[in-house]
């Protein structure tokens, strides 16, 4: 040993420089103190790591650049230099196969991005792309560390474009666990899907006192940007659940059902529920009365396997249904009006929504089933105001766009443009089946007979009486179960208890279809 290196008190030998290199990695992991760990307990939430052990299959976790520190100064920066620099990163599996991750750790400097803080965010990103996987984001930060200034809105900048150039290419999923405000927010938007836990976390551009002050406004970051607010009202989460520990759970079952990336299928599962099972039950559970509601929920329960499936977006625009099921092992997404709500009418959300899952499946190879049985779009001065036409033509865009098998079946009613945009056979659906309750037509029965025979009715000895010869009359003529499959319309009428089964013969077959769109740079759907 030196003079120098005694005088340094540094390790000489491979032990000595070993052993400090352990002693570095569990300052590393253990955080800045275990006072902080214990503020974030108090809070009901995790640290970052316990956050990722969660997350992935144990003794999974590759963690890259642990020992990363920032090189900012001023403001007091150069005195304080924990390494990872507030967030953790890697790479690890769920269920055998390689997910990315980056956590926030709000023990150090609030979790909130510096420079050194989203250089690493944007490898991790860039390494997720290039190796094919999923993005899970653990978030629970402050938003952009203002000592940095402007170095700091520049790693925004990197992780929006990342963000934006792994759109459709692999699943990102964002689980929104504490506040995340203004740039922060604009990350979670830009991904397919967004988790939030009640009470502790919060998404909004302005806060609570920024509010006040512009507006005059009082409200709290729950009521502002809760998770039920964005579950229920703004659209912005996709799921909300009251805990930590369920909301990452549900993570790794969404991650089950997705592919890698754009290039492969969704993983199939072992199917125990028979492909033949008949569902006679939905010969009761349906309404043949097109005006009783009933719920669309239990219909698709009684269709997946195992009456298991994933409603996505399910507290928001519940007129419409979006969820991800397996039929016979093979992930599909289904999408499906709620009589339950609004009489199942498309409206601005729902097309909105759907529209949004349409592209989702689109996009990771899986097959789409729709279930119909829409009255129209919903009527009212706010609708047409707040541009139905332009958010139903979403919806439109999104199904004439998609490439992936589709399958549409007509449970009751199909009225209108409603019953184009739904993925009808003139807008490409593959396959399209009719229950024999279906009433495919312009309108109801009721308004199209008010419209054809106002003349007759109104000169008729008792109007009353004309109207219920004319409104039968009409659903004799162009209302009648067959009539679209007549004229080719529809592919089969079937019988409901073989619902299950047509459903999978079908997609069996269209596993191997393919599908180009013209050549172009991209579409430009409508906004």
């Amino acid at each position: 040993m030196t003079v120098l290196d005694e005088a340094l008190g540094e390790p000489t030998d491979a032990r000595g420089r070993v052993a400090e290199l352990h002693e570095i990695r569990a300052q590393a992991i253990a955080g800045p103190s275990e006072k902080a760990t214990e503020a974030q307990h108090a809070k009901g939430k995790l640290t970052s790591r316990e956050r990722i052990e969660l997350l992935l299959d144990p003794g999974s976790f590759n963690e890259v650049e642990q020992l990363r520190r920032h090189r900012a100064s001023g403001f007091g920066l150069e005195a304080k230099k924990p390494y990872t620099d507030g967030v953790v990163t890697g790479w690890g599996t769920v269920e055998g196969r390689t997910v990315f991750v980056y956590a926030h750790d709000f023990r150090i400097f609030g979790g909130a991005l510096g420079e050194a803080h989203a250089t690493k965010i944007h490898k991790i990103m860039d390494m997720a792309i290039a190796a094919g996987a999923p993005l899970v984001s653990l978030n629970d930060g402050a938003g952009a560390r203002i000592q940095e200034g402007v170095s700091a809105l520049a790693g925004y900048g990197g992780i929006f474009q990342r963000n934006t150039r792994a759109s459709g290419v692999i699943p990102q999923i964002s689980v929104m666990l504490g506040p995340c405000a203004g740039g922060a927010a604009y990350s979670p938007a830009l991904t397919d899907f967004v988790f939030m836990v009640r009470e502790t976390s919060q998404m909004f551009i302005t806060g609570p006192d920024v509010v006040k002050a512009v507006t005059g406004e009082e409200i709290t970051q729950n009521g502002l940007g809760g998770a039920d607010v964005h579950a229920e009202t703004s659209g912005v989460a996709h799921f909300a659940y009251d805990d930590e520990e369920t909301c990452i759970a549900e993570v790794r079952y969404l991650l089950a059902m997705l592919p890698q990336n754009n290039r492969e299928n969704p993983p199939r599962a072992e199917a125990s529920d028979p492909v033949d099972r008949r569902s006679d039950v939905l010969l009761d559970l349906v309404p043949a009365d097109g005006n009783r509601p009933y719920d669309m929920a239990k219909v698709i329960e009684e269709i997946v396997d195992d009456g298991d499936y994933l409603e996505v977006h399910e507290r928001w625009a519940r007129n419409i249904i979006c969820a991800l099921g397996r039929l016979d092992g093979q992930v599909v997404g289904i999408v499906a009006n709620q009589p339950q709500t609004l009489a199942g009418v498309l409206d601005i959300e729902a097309s909105e929504k759907a529209a949004r899952f349409v592209q989702m499946c689109d996009a990771f190879n899986i097959p789409i089933v729709t279930l119909l049985d829409v009255p129209g779009f919903l009527p009212g001065v706010d609708q047409e105001h707040g541009g139905i036409i332009r958010h139903g033509a979403k919806l439109l865009y999104a199904y004439c766009n998609a490439t992936v098998p589709r399958i549409s079946l007509i449970l009751r009613k199909a009225y209108g443009g409603a019953y184009i945009v739904m993925d009808s056979q003139s807008i490409g659906a593959d396959l399209t089946y009719a229950w024999p309750t279906n009433e495919i037509a312009v309108m109801g029965a009721e308004g199209a007979a008010n419209v054809i025979f106002r003349r007759q009715i109104a000169d008729a000895e008792d109007p009353e009486a004309m109207r219920v010869r004319m409104v039968k009359e009409y659903k004799a003529e162009l209302m009648h179960p067959y009539y679209a499959a007549e004229r080719g319309l529809v592919d089969d009428v079937i019988d409901p208890a073989d619902t299950r089964s047509v459903l999978i013969r079908a997609l069996a077959m269209l596993h191997t279809k393919h599908a180009d769109l013209p050549s172009r740079k991209h579409g430009n759907p409508p906004q």
